[in-house]
C-alpha cells in the first residue's frame, strides 16, 4: 500500500514541476514511517561502530566466549534420554574408560564425500580417529578437529572402512561405504573374511573395534544384512547392509573419547 501511494504522489508531484500538494501528502505519510525505521536502526547501529572500534584482543576474547557458550549449548541440547541412549550403545569391557561428548551436526560435506561438521572440537576434548555414534548406532569417525568444531567422514562414504563382526556368530569381516550422496538411500558393503561364514538377511552387524578403541570401540550397532550378494563357491561372502543410523537426518551425535 505503501508503494502504491508514493507512485501516485510521485506521478503527481512530477506533474506539477514539485507545487503540488502532493509534495506535502507525501512528507507527512512518509515522514512517520521513516523516523520509526530510523529508532529501530539506531540502537544496531550504535553497536556496530561500538564494536567496530574495539581492539582485536577484546574481540579475540569475545570469540573466546561465544565458542565457550556454543559448546556449553550443545550439550544442553542433549536430553537426559538421549545421554542414555548413546551411553547404551557402548557394549564397552571396561565403560569406565570412554565417555561420549555430545555435539550437533551443523553443516555437511561436499559433493565428492559423505562428511559432517559438528559443533565440538578439541576444547571438548575431540580428536581425530575417535568413534561417533548417535541413539541409532555407528555414524563415523572423526578426521579433522579444530578449538570449537570437528569434521566426521560418515561411514557411508567410499573411502570409510570399518572392522565388523556378526552379533551372534561373531564372524568378522569389514563394511565400506558405497559413495551415494547423502541424499540417497544409505547402504553398506559387508565382506566376511571366512569362506565358510552363513549370510542370511536380517542377521546384525556391530563394530570389531579397533586397538585403543580407535577409530572404533567394540560393540556398536552398524545395520542390518538386507540382501546376500555373494556367488556360490566364492572366496569371500558378501552382503549390503542398511545401516541403523538415518545419515540423511542427523542432529545430536556423540564423540567417544578416552577419559
Amino acid at each position: 500500500m505503501l508503494l502504491i501511494a508514493a507512485i501516485a504522489l510521485i506521478t503527481l508531484d512530477f506533474r506539477d514541476a514539485g507545487s503540488s500538494p502532493a509534495h506535502a501528502v507525501g512528507a507527512d505519510v512518509f515522514g512517520p514511517v521513516e523516523r520509526t525505521a530510523s529508532a529501530v536502526a539506531s540502537p544496531f547501529e550504535s553497536l556496530f561502530r561500538t564494536a567496530s572500534g574495539r581492539d582485536s584482543s577484546e574481540i579475540a576474547s569475545l570469540q573466546k566466549q561465544n565458542d565457550q557458550l556454543r559448546a556449553q549449548l550443545a550439550q544442553a541440547q542433549v536430553t537426559t534420554q538421549e545421554q542414555a541412549q548413546l551411553s547404551q550403545l557402548l557394549h564397552l569391557t571396561n565403560a569406565s574408560h570412554y565417555r561420549v561428548v555430545a555435539a550437533t551436526v551443523i553443516a555437511a560435506g561436499g559433493a565428492y564425500s559423505d562428511t559432517v561438521t559438528i559443533d565440538a572440537g578439541t576444547r571438548a576434548g575431540i580428536t581425530t580417529n575417535e568413534t561417533v555414534l548417535n541413539g541409532d548406532g555407528l555414524v563415523g569417525t572423526v578426521t579433522a578437529a579444530a578449538g570449537s568444531s570437528a569434521t566426521v567422514q560418515l561411514a557411508t562414504d567410499a573411502a570409510a572402512t570399518t572392522g565388523v563382526r556378526m552379533d551372534g556368530t561373531n564372524e568378522i569381516g569389514a563394511v565400506t561405504g558405497t559413495g551415494s550422496t547423502l541424499g540417497a538411500v544409505q547402504q553398506l558393503k559387508l565382506t566376511l573374511f571366512s569362506a565358510t561364514a552363513v549370510l542370511q538377511p536380517g542377521q546384525t552387524v556391530v563394530t570389531f573395534g579397533s586397538v585403543g578403541g580407535r577409530p572404533y570401540v567394540p560393540g556398536v550397532p552398524v545395520g542390518t544384512v538386507t540382501q546376500v550378494t555373494s556367488q556360490p563357491g566364492a572366496l569371500t561372502q558378501t552382503a549390503l547392509v542398511q545401516p541403523f543410523a538415518d545419515f540423511t537426518g542427523l542432529g545430536v551425535v556423540g564423540v567417544v573419547v578416552s577419559k
